[in-house]
Formats: C-alpha cells, sequence, structure tokens
C-alpha cells in the first residue's frame, strides 16, 4: 500500500509517499481501506519533531480516517460486517491506504454524512466531547471561551457546546474569520484576537464574571490571561501548546476563583478509554449530526500524493474546518 512517512523532523517537505506492507489486523482490531484521512495540528507537531507516536504505535502520522471494513483479526467483538463505512480513531496510522485499529474506537458513519466529510469527524468530535462535555461537565447556560473558533477542533466545538445549551464566546484571527464565526456556527461573543483582549470581551459578555469553561490549545501563551478569565469556579481545559509549554500563573488568582487547570491528550490514553469516549461519541454527537445541529466542515481535500501541499496549505492558517486527504 502507500502511505506517508516523516523523513526527519522539518517542513511539509519531510513528508514522503513510500510503499509499504500492508498492516494485518491484531486480536480485537478490523482492517480498514481508507478513502480519507483527516489533518490535525498534532500531525504537523509530529511532523516536525515534537510529538512522536505514543509506544507501540504506527509511525504513520493521521489520527482519524474514515473507510470501509475489508478484513478481521482475531477476537473482534463489536458487530461489524466486512463493507460497512465507518470512521476510526488512531493513535497514527491513518496517512496510508488501510488502517488496522481497535474495534473499540470504530464507529459506523452518522446518518446523512458521506464517506470522504465523515474523515473530519472522529478526531474532533472525541476531543471536543471528551473534554468539553465528560471533563469540563459543560452546563446548560453556562459561557464556554473556545479559542481558534473555525479551525477543526474549533467549529466542532462551537457546534457542540450550542447544541447542548451552552453560550459561546470564541476567538479568530481575522474579521473574515470573526463572521464566519458569527453567520455558520452562531457564536454569541465573536473576537478577533489580533485587535480585541479576549479577556475583557469574555467579562463584557458576562457582566464581569468570565467564562464558566475555557477550552484552550494555545498553553503557556495564554495560561495567565485564560485564568484572568475565567469565572468563579471555572475550568480551563489545556488540550494543545502552539504557544509553548512552560509559563508562569499566579496560583493566588486561582485559588481566589475556586478554579482548575486541567491538562489532557486523546492520542496516548489506552484502548479502553478511547472505547468509552467512542461509544458516547455515538451516543450523544452522531444524532446531532444527524439531524443537523452539528455539521461537518471540510475546507479542502487533497490526493495523498499531494500530502505536501496540503501541509502546507494546513500550515498557512487560512483555512475554515477541515483539511483532508483522500486516497
Amino acid at each position: 500500500m502507500k502511505a506517508v512517512y516523516i523523513a526527519e523532523p522539518g517542513g511539509p517537505e519531510a513528508l514522503q509517499v513510500r510503499e509499504v506492507e500492508d498492516p494485518v489486523p491484531g486480536p480485537g482490531e478490523v482492517l480498514i481501506d481508507v478513502v480519507a484521512a483527516g489533518i490535525n495540528r498534532a500531525d504537523v507537531q509530529q511532523r516536525r519533531g515534537f510529538y512522536p507516536p505514543p509506544p507501540g504505535a504506527s509511525e504513520i502520522p493521521g489520527l482519524e480516517v474514515s473507510g470501509r471494513i475489508s478484513a478481521f483479526g482475531p477476537d473482534v467483538v463489536r458487530p461489524f460486517s466486512a463493507g460497512d463505512r465507518v470512521v476510526a480513531l488512531l493513535s497514527g496510522g491513518g496517512y496510508a491506504q488501510k488502517v488496522a485499529v481497535p474495534a473499540e474506537q470504530v464507529l459506523r458513519i452518522p446518518e446523512g454524512v458521506d464517506l470522504v466529510t465523515a474523515a473530519s469527524l472522529p478526531e474532533t468530535a472525541a476531543t471536543v466531547y471528551s473534554n468539553l462535555m465528560m471533563t469540563a461537565q459543560l452546563q446548560q447556560g453556562e459561557l464556554v471561551l473556545i479559542h481558534g473558533a473555525t479551525g477543526g477542533i474549533g467549529t466542532m466545538g462551537v457546534q457542540m457546546a450550542k447544541a447542548f445549551g451552552a453560550r459561546v464566546a470564541a476567538t479568530a484571527g481575522s474579521e473574515e474569520k470573526v463572521s464566519t464565526a458569527r453567520a455558520f456556527l452562531g457564536v454569541d461573543v465573536a473576537i478577533n484576537y489580533r485587535e480585541q483582549d479576549f479577556v475583557e470581551a469574555v467579562r463584557d459578555a458576562t457582566d464581569g464574571r468570565g467564562a464558566d469553561v475555557i477550552l484552550d490549545v494555545v498553553g503557556a501563551k495564554y495560561l495567565e490571561r485564560n485564568v484572568e478569565a475565567l469565572a468563579p469556579y471555572g475550568r480551563l481545559i489545556v488540550i494543545g501548546l502552539q504557544g509553548g509549554a512552560k509559563a508562569e500563573l499566579n496560583l493566588g488568582l486561582l485559588l481566589n476563583k475556586r478554579a482548575a487547570i486541567i491538562g489532557t491528550a486523546l492520542r496516548p490514553r489506552p484502548v479502553e478509554e478511547k472505547g468509552v469516549i467512542m461509544s458516547a461519541v455515538r451516543e450523544h454527537v452522531w444524532p446531532l449530526i444527524a439531524d443537523g445541529r452539528i455539521k461537518p466542515l471540510v475546507d479542502k481535500t487533497f490526493p495523498l500524493a499531494d500530502v505536501q501541499k496540503a501541509h502546507e496549505y494546513f500550515d498557512s492558517g487560512e483555512h475554515v474546518g477541515k483539511v483532508l486527504l483522500t486516497m
């Protein structure tokens, strides 16, 4: 099969398409003939040498795919059949024509979603639901601040929070993206972070109270300001480190607010935990996609042979929604 490998850490030119042996599904795994794969920030970090795959995971990048089941390893307990149209959450291996994955991390695609578009869903849906709903326990009527409104995580996060009855403030880096956040996603408070202080914007929108939950992909650069933006008993969920990994924090501010900072990562979790999350996604998120309350948003697709161009486009930050590779 054809698959993408990272020749050495670096820019998009580090991604090379090679011919490799087909994977063989092990105990409890299914083999998927991949139709499309989502590009995520974690893939870029892996390409740059900052985010190696967990022990035992494939060195091929790619954390989510859509496709059709073609074979089964021993002891598969989920009721799948050959030819089923599915999506899968991966620890790696998605930039390839075939991938073997634990059956617990596989779901049939939601009703009404085509097979290519479906590749935009598993990583974002699992990340957002596990963090906003399972970890932060976001409640109806609370205000959540989501950084990066128009990326893959952002577009899913805004729509999911709105579907569960929360108010949403969100940041974006241009007036065009702010307008998209308002018009397409229904953001209540859209903030151009290049021109506005998001702390002040959130306080203005809440009569000085602040955000009950913050979903943050930036990390160190935003740590102090995120805590300033939190409401009493607020929950800051850090899921990315685009702005660095180390920062100083006045813990007195955190204590006075009785607030919490929680760091999470989906990729290194054990199969059992991922299975629980995917089951929750099937139960609580798939119906919202089927009835149109959450709409997958795909910006562009690239063939696997153009993986370097796909990463160049992703790195540019111009995309709104997901960027996909097709096989």
